[in-house]
């Protein structure tokens, strides 16, 4: 087995509760592109991957999974290029103040990262949000000292789940992808892990994944609270 030196964690469903953060959130921004039309906000809301009825996002749906762009590209189809990319700001801008500061973090993760920190682990968060929105839930959440950095989808050229976060969080660190460990909610998480070369692939339960969206994970865990001790004993 790989030797473990460095940690990439999803952000959303991974250290924040995605459901109790996101969507109010989603909800806004769909209402208002639906020009203030419930029943199409809510179609809108349906179309990204939120299930109404179960009263939780999708796993692997746009935005789930995906990125600001992929929601812009999905409710604005029709617009034209540089209008998309004036919005598109618009939306990093707002998603990122009010991710934020509306983030709730789920049960026992400033402990666990704080555990993992002691523990001389290299830290960066690996997210399809914006890199403005990661770094301030960091800091919102208390944990921002923690981490060597932050990647949003536009810190790269490619987001997940091509390989360049990782090789991008190895060329800071030093470290090897065989020595990171990549965990997340998401299958692109875990395409990503593989895609890079990661030495580890760790799926969590707490957030929109299930168990067979998460089926390319090395191993399974209810939660990054659980994270500690699976390192310790392998």
């Amino acid at each position: 087995m790989s030797r473990i030196k460095g940690i990439l964690f999803d952000k959303d469903g991974t250290l924040v509760d995605f459901n109790k953060t996101w969507f109010a959130i989603g909800d806004m921004l769909a209402l208002e592109a639906a020009g203030g039309d419930r029943s199409r906000a809510d179609a809108l809301m349906a179309q990204a991957g939120y299930d109404f009825r179960q009263r939780r996002f999708i796993a692997d749906s746009v935005f789930a999974a995906g990125t600001n762009a992929d929601v812009v590209g999905l409710w604005y189809p029709d617009l034209e290029p540089g209008l998309r990319g004036e919005l598109l700001t618009r939306f990093n801008g707002i998603t990122a103040t009010n991710g934020a500061a509306k983030a709730v973090a789920l049960p026992g993760i400033v402990k666990a990262i704080a555990t993992l920190h002691e523990q001389h682990y290299r830290l960066g968060v690996a997210t399809n949000d914006s890199t403005g929105g990661a770094e301030q839930t960091l800091l919102m959440l208390g944990i921002a000292q923690m981490f060597d950095a932050a990647y949003g989808y536009d810190a790269v050229a490619r987001p997940k789940p091509a390989p360049d976060t990782v090789e991008s969080f190895c060329l800071l660190t030093g470290l090897k992808p065989a020595e990171v460990a990549m965990v997340g909610d998401n299958g692109h998480d875990m395409e990503m892990a593989h895609n890079a070369g990661c030495g580890l692939a760790v799926g969590v339960l707490s957030g929109t994944g299930t168990r067979a969206s998460l089926g390319r994970a090395d191993v399974l865990l209810e939660s990054v609270v659980d994270l500690p001790a699976y390192l310790a004993s392998r």
